[in-house]
């Protein structure tokens, strides 16, 4: 602990934004960081509460040692801050900006509503270890002779191909796209994380051993059996990417897209690729003067609305089916868990209309093409209110209600039968192997990440990646030293 009384004498302060008119015209981050004595008064405030839940289950799930870089980083030890944080997350230049925080959720000052900014200074810390050149490749000391395929380069793929390489193993990582990082570079915008922080990362696990190969999709131009045949273990992580199916009439109207469609071309358009892809739809999809609707209540929802704003939409409107929650929560009912409490987003803060308790009927257009969205309002049941119906007129539509589980690619689809595949009651799919093992119910072949679990935070799938590395590392040798 830095400073004993730090949480009584210092104000919680969290980055600041450039203005939202200033921010619209580009597609870079736009958060201001605070300078080194700023982020060390803000680690000061932690204030070595008996449990920290911080960083227990019902905070981080990777049980980031919270109070141990706090005090750190107040000590200005920033190699050891990082040496720290590494110890248990892969990439805290990922999760600093593009978490959440429900570690703030469970920061005991959040009982006041005034948790410790444990993001920035997460983020703080990455950023400064890359400044002062403390990330580096750490090559294994000897080589184990054991062969990894890892299929799925986003956050589970990532953190779970530098483990196994650290641990002696050799690595391959198959990635459909032509670059790596899977919907953290595709489904995230850059205006959230630029992409170069990949990019770095994927060199340093170069400098590690770990070999990358793009534009490869298992299944298509290499089998699952080739794998299984060239690689002592085989571990999915080819996330979850099937919309969910929102059944509403009219969906078929040019204008009416899925949010990842949307999202995935805007980022290849910004990195200078080529839209087409083999998973996403070439059309070219752009808000510049149009009137968009977005449908859902998340962050691929919010995402949406930045990305219009920023290709100079005219209107955006964004439909929540969920009741407007409580500007505050009822902490001694919630705390420490994420509690559901009204929240904007920094892309909604840009002028979005946004709508609650409202389902969405029909899509609705002349000449094939989407001219207006029916909407109603809805009951505590979610049912339709009669007499409510109105209706908003929409150039472009993005369903934005969640993912149903990882794409029927040609790799589930060769393993047919062999492989189990998990249905849960709203439909939703995953991969069937346990968070011990990891194991699949195909010999030699383990998932991880959100094509395991489902679609969750990148947090999770870290954690996830780090555990499958964990679990294959000690059917491969009988023993481990890879944290779980």
């Amino acid at each position: 602990m830095g400073k004993v009384t730090g949480f009584l004498e210092i104000d919680r302060q969290t980055p600041k934004y450039q203005p939202a008119s200033d921010r619209i015209r580009h597609f870079r981050e736009f958060t201001i960081a605070p300078d080194d004595g700023e982020v060390a008064k803000q680690a000061a405030r932690c204030m070595d509460c008996g449990i920290p839940f911080c960083h227990g289950p019902t905070g981080c799930p990777v049980h980031n040692q919270i109070p141990d870089w706090n005090d750190l980083v107040y000590n200005d030890d920033w190699d050891g801050a990082i040496r720290n944080l590494h110890s248990t997350n892969n990439f805290p230049e990922f999760t600093g900006r593009i978490c959440p925080a429900p570690c703030e959720e469970a920061c005991t000052l959040n009982l006041e509503d005034v948790p410790v900014a444990i993001k920035t200074v997460e983020q703080a810390i990455a950023d400064k270890a890359y400044e002062r050149g403390y990330i580096v490749p750490q090559p294994p000391s000897r080589r184990t002779g054991k062969t990894v395929a890892i299929v799925g380069s986003g956050p589970a793929g990532m953190a779970a191909a530098q483990q196994l390489g650290r641990a002696g193993h050799e690595v391959h990582v198959f990635e459909r796209e032509s670059r790596i990082g899977g919907l953290m570079r595709y489904g995230i915008p850059d205006f959230k994380m630029e992409k170069h922080y990949i990019d770095r990362r994927m060199e340093q696990m170069q400098g590690e051993g770990v070999t990358f190969h793009t534009g490869v999709n298992i299944g298509v131009d290499k089998s699952v059996a080739e794998l299984k045949n060239e690689f002592d273990a085989v571990l999915f992580c080819g996330g979850s990417e099937k919309p969910r199916d929102a059944g509403i009439p009219g969906d078929e109207l040019a204008g009416v897209h899925p949010a990842m469609n949307y999202l995935v071309q805007q980022n290849k358009r910004v990195a200078g690729e080529n839209i087409g892809s083999v998973a996403w739809d070439s059309e070219p999809i752009l808000a510049s003067g149009k009137h968009v609707v977005v449908v859902g209540g998340g962050d691929t929802a919010s995402d949406c609305i930045g990305t219009a704003f920023r290709q100079g939409a005219v209107r955006v409107t964004q439909l929540d089916i969920r009741p407007q929650p409580p500007e505050k929560e009822d902490k001694l009912a919630v705390w420490p868990y994420w509690a559901t409490k009204m929240r904007t987003s920094s892309s909604q803060a840009e002028g979005a209309q946004r709508e609650f308790r409202v389902a969405t009927l029909e899509f609705i257009g002349e000449n094939g093409h989407l001219t207006h969205v029916k909407c109603c309002e809805v009951d505590e049941k979610r049912e339709p209110i009669a007499g409510t119906e109105f209706f908003i007129r929409a150039d472009l539509a993005f369903i934005a209600i969640g993912f149903a589980g990882p794409l029927d690619t040609a790799f589930i689809g060769e393993l047919g039968d062999t492989l189990s595949v998990d249905k849960d009651r709203r439909g939703n799919t995953s991969v069937h192997a346990n968070d011990l093992d990891y194991r699949t119910t195909v010999d030699k072949v383990y998932a991880a990440g959100d094509a395991r679990r489902g679609q969750s935070l990148v947090v999770w799938a870290i954690r996830e990646g780090r555990q499958a590395a964990r679990a294959i590392d000690e059917d491969l040798m009988g023993s481990t030293t890879l944290p779980r």
